[in-house]
């Protein structure tokens, strides 16, 4: 329960970081509004086509008598609109990241420098940064297809489909969006998936505390685009908790004595 109370508690000291610092505030929000033009268009497209996609995925049923072709493929337009609403909020932010990466990872090395005076560097070129966080975001977005896959299955099954599966999905995917967003930090650390995943399975309650919030909280786009600066700037501290860095103690006033 501490973890969790500690999770959320990054989670709003990067929104109060952000609010601290307009410039900062200000950038981040681009890469979102970004991402969002393209999902808007993408979420548009789906809605106009995905009917027409299922018929065309599905030959097989056009001899089928009535209603089974119209009930199969029903039920398959919801299986895709449904998988899709689910993997759109991970992938908004591995989307956003990946735009961003320049805004983040410079917003992520100031929240570094103001808490530790230090911030890591990963030493690696741009085009390099991009392609790791191109095919981490890839491998998270596979984990995040599999677990949407057997919720939806799980969804069928009376009362515990409609009650519990939902709030376990949430919290499957606040864990994913911890990974994509603590990645800012770590990758700059050379902390590689593997490990990044092991850290955050050993403290879930510190990832299910900061990203189940926000998983709740990006289902509505716009607030997604408002969030994202702050999120990428609590995970930077939830980061240095994860490795154990902890800020230097202030320096002393005049005339007082040094602690050790």
């Amino acid at each position: 329960m501490r973890d969790l109370g500690a999770g959320f508690g990054y989670l709003m000291k990067g929104q109060r970081w952000v609010s601290q610092h307009g410039k900062q505030f200000g950038m981040g929000l681009l890469p979102g509004l970004i991402t969002l033009v393209l999902y808007a268009a993408a979420l548009i497209c789906l809605a106009l086509w995905g009917d027409d996609f299922v018929t065309w995925a599905t030959p097989f049923a056009d001899d089928w008598t009535s209603p089974w072709a119209g009930l199969f493929r029903g039920f398959l337009t919801a299986v895709l609109f449904a998988l899709v609403l689910l993997l759109a909020v991970i992938a908004f932010t591995a989307v956003t990241l990946l735009i961003g990466q320049p805004f983040y990872d410079s917003l992520s090395e100031k929240v570094d420098l103001a808490e530790g005076g230090h911030a890591p560097e990963s030493g690696l070129p741009l085009y390099r940064e991009l392609w790791v966080s191109a095919r981490d975001s890839l491998r998270v977005l596979v984990r995040a297809a599999l677990w949407g896959t057997l919720l939806f299955a799980l969804g069928f099954v009376p009362f515990v489909g409609q009650t519990v599966v939902p709030v376990i999905g949430f919290f499957v995917t606040g864990f994913f969006l911890t990974e994509e967003l603590t990645a800012v930090a770590l990758q700059r650390r050379r902390v590689d998936l593997r490990e990044r995943l092991a850290l955050l399975h050993a403290r879930k309650g510190l990832a299910w505390g900061f990203g189940t919030p926000l998983a709740v909280a990006f289902l509505v786009p716009v607030v997604a685009v408002f969030l994202m600066p702050g999120a990428v700037a609590g995970a930077t501290l939830m980061a240095r908790d994860l490795l154990g860095e902890t800020a230097p103690e202030p320096a002393p006033e005049p005339g007082e004595p040094a602690t050790h």
